[in-house]
């Protein structure tokens, strides 16, 4: 295990809620310029075992700034790899259409290197990918407690429970050509944030090749909750949506 894995007890959904006062208080909540998305399409992905609520502060982050929001359809993100990226696929090419351009991928941890691999599928649907806290160098090497509960549900899988990743998800074929298809270079730009404070992720495995890799200090389930994010992301989507309006112009 690496180093930089820091202690999962500092990892709490309260814990992260508890931060939204500090959020929207912070001047980087407050300040904000209505038309700066210029209806740049952004679809959420969130988390493993997230659900939509995880990144519905973004969500209202990027209304607020003039950027169209939309959820990915991915549900709680514990599914088979496979059939979440073709939803999310599915999710993306809907979006573009409503926009009429290409959109925005915007996914946490495992959200995140979905929409990796949803990119590299279909650049021609993406205007630029955000990854945060997302092991886009190894899918598996997430915190011991977070691959204990993808072995379970891969057991209940194997039980006859619909809906769950399996074990071919997690050292299979489907594994095989998932991690294949993560190392093809991108297309598109793309950022990928992380944190030395992760305790779920190695931050070391958020350092994709392709993407500008920015460090934030933040918890892993905090970041969809934490200023120091939306100040990274802030003037790097601003110049995504002008380059937008530049292509078509």
């Amino acid at each position: 295990m690496f180093d930089g894995l820091r202690p999962a007890t500092r990892e709490s959904v309260v814990r992260a809620v508890l931060d939204v006062p500090r959020l929207l208080r912070h001047s980087v909540w407050r300040t904000v310029e209505p038309h700066q998305g210029n209806g740049l399409g952004v679809v959420l992905v969130p988390g493993f075992g997230a659900g939509g609520a995880s990144l519905s502060p973004a969500g209202s982050w990027l209304r607020a700034r003039g950027y169209r929001p939309a959820h990915s359809g991915v549900g709680f993100t514990v599914g088979c790899t496979a059939q979440l990226l073709a939803k999310l696929l599915h999710s993306t090419e809907r979006h573009a259409e409503f926009t009429g351009r290409p959109v925005v991928l915007l996914g946490q941890s495992r959200g995140g290197w979905l929409a990796r691999l949803a990119a590299a599928r279909r650049p021609d649907l993406v205007h630029g990918l955000v990854m945060l806290g997302s092991p886009v160098l190894d899918p598996m090497g997430a915190h011991p407690s977070v691959m204990r509960i993808a072995r379970f549900l891969a057991r209940l899988a194997a039980a006859g429970v619909p809906g769950l990743l399996d074990d071919d998800c997690m050292r299979g074929p489907c594994f095989d050509e998932h991690m294949k298809a993560l190392a093809e270079r991108l297309r598109v730009p793309a950022i990928s944030i992380f944190s030395r404070l992760d305790g779920i992720v190695p931050w070391q495995l958020c350092q994709d090749p392709c993407a500008e890799c920015v460090e934030v200090h933040s918890t892993h389930t905090g970041m969809g909750f934490d200023p120091d994010v939306y100040e990274a992301l802030g003037p790097r989507l601003a110049a995504w949506a002008r380059r937008d309006v530049e292509v078509n112009a």
